[in-house]
């Protein structure tokens, strides 16, 4: 059963390579946005399991803990480094826009 276990984690991280080493630079925000969603729901499921597991021992509520922490990080990281990738998109202010921003914050 773990052999057979193991295996599929390694194929699966074949695989998974082998597909995202395919995509153009141009479609990783939007599969960066959806994969952060995803992981949301993920991230709500391990609130739910915490908060309704009764018969959850210590070493399970732990591991919980730690893995809704990993899961929070990595899905506000996530749509921060969506965010600065959307930024570069945008077009650059024109100078004298520019220089008018300048003088209303002083």
């Amino acid at each position: 059963m773990l052999l057979s276990n193991l295996a599929i984690l390694v194929l699966a991280g074949f695989v998974g390579f082998a597909v995202i080493s395919k995509v153009p630079n141009t479609l990783h925000t939007p599969l960066m946005s959806g994969t952060n969603a995803i992981h949301g729901i993920v991230l709500l499921g391990g609130i739910v399991v915490l908060g309704v597991g009764h018969d959850l021992t210590i070493f399970d509520k732990l591991l919980l803990v730690v893995a809704i922490a990993f899961g929070t990080i990595n899905v506000v990281g996530g749509f921060l480094v969506t965010d600065r990738m959307l930024g570069m998109f945008k077009g650059k202010q024109p100078a004298r826009a520019a220089a008018q921003k300048g003088a209303q914050q002083q």
